[in-house]
């Protein structure tokens, strides 16, 4: 599946000034094919026909080192493409889309050796959007941060971690976006600046932070003020493919009660289940949001460690122990030795 990276606003004047190195290498590349096209004609005496839009030259657009660029990428509403267009007379008017690059898709994620890509790195971003851990910390540098959601996924608690709050033995519950029509989740939206070194990065850093997710998923984020238009369009959310055959990290859905006991006992390097829960439930109620899903589990898994703790109260009560096998040793007295009074003078 074609990945690539979140949408911000360019300013017209920088694209603009952008465009217009680009023009002349698509004027460089009419030309060369206009040339070649006519000494084809001369030599082999033909007639050119209609051809279709398959016949035209395209670029070859390799795959990038995360993952490879779409060729032909839809705009939105609050979103800014650069359609780059090559118009190729061959004795009939042809009108080609070579190439449309968004310039906030990440430069990371664009070919390395595409002629024109460092034209575009000045005005590219890096969004990913934070809806667990992430919300309260990212771990990573970024240069801006934006509170919303996202629309038609819902966030459960059904994918396993096995190496930070969690064993192979005893793994812990962490959440995962599930698709779900008319479900909203929200998040943080967290933006990269600065070009492919510092997006490569962040990508890096996620990626090891995430090895639990098998997929990333583009998502239209939306902002709080605005609910109708996405306010970025392919932002990067890590999710998981919710099939345990295919997915070994795959928990899926299990009753409340289960999925508390779980999470109340697990724990791993990084620490606690159960804290990673409360911390979510306290970062969305921060950012004013709070999970309903999240509240009900977590007042679940307080539930579960009441239970816990009145079980091991009563396994070292004090009563259980035999008055006789209390011991206090008894107080030895010993004589002070007298003091020696020393003259001063």
């Amino acid at each position: 599946m074609h990945t690539w990276r979140g949408w911000h606003r360019t300013p017209p004047a920088t694209i603009n000034s952008l465009l217009q190195p680009a023009d002349l290498l698509l004027s460089e590349l009419e030309k060369k094919y206009t040339q070649s096209e006519a000494a084809r004609r001369e030599r082999e005496g033909e007639i050119l026909e209609r051809e279709s839009s398959e016949n035209f030259p395209k670029i070859s657009v390799p795959e990038a080192k995360f993952v490879p660029i779409p060729e032909l990428v839809a705009s939105s509403p609050l979103s800014l493409s650069l359609s780059l267009s090559l118009s190729i007379s061959s004795g009939l008017n042809h009108s080609s889309s070579l190439l449309q690059i968004i310039p906030s898709c990440g430069s990371a994620f664009l070919p390395e050796n595409l002629a024109f890509t460092s034209l575009f790195y000045t005005a590219m971003v890096f969004w990913v959007f934070g809806y667990g851990s992430l919300v309260w910390n990212p771990g990573f540098e970024y240069d801006d941060k934006v509170i919303g959601f996202v629309k038609n996924y819902k966030r459960v608690f059904d994918l396993a971690c096995i190496d930070h709050r969690g064993t192979p033995e005893h793994p812990a519950r962490t959440c995962t976006l599930e698709e779900n029509e008319g479900a909203i989740c929200w998040g943080v939206a967290y933006c990269v600046r600065g070009g492919p070194e510092r997006e490569k990065a962040a990508m890096e850093y996620l990626e090891r932070r995430e090895c639990e997710y098998d997929k990333k998923s583009l998502v239209d984020f939306y902002k709080e003020e605005d609910h109708s238009q996405p306010a970025l369009t392919g932002v990067i959310a890590f999710t998981s493919t919710p099939d345990k055959f295919s997915n070994r990290y795959y928990l899926g859905p299990a009753p409340l009660e289960d999925m508390a006991r779980q999470i109340a006992t697990a724990f791993g390097p990084c620490g606690n289940n159960r804290d990673y829960l409360f911390l979510l439930e306290k970062a969305m109620f921060d950012l004013g949001h709070e999970d309903d899903y999240v509240i009900e589990l977590a007042d679940e898994v307080r539930k579960e460690l009441e239970i816990i703790g009145k079980r091991e109260k009563k396994l070292i009560s004090p009563h259980k122990i035999p008055p006789k096998a209390v011991h206090i040793p008894s107080l030895q007295r010993r004589p002070l030795q007298e003091a020696i009074v020393m003259d001063s003078s």
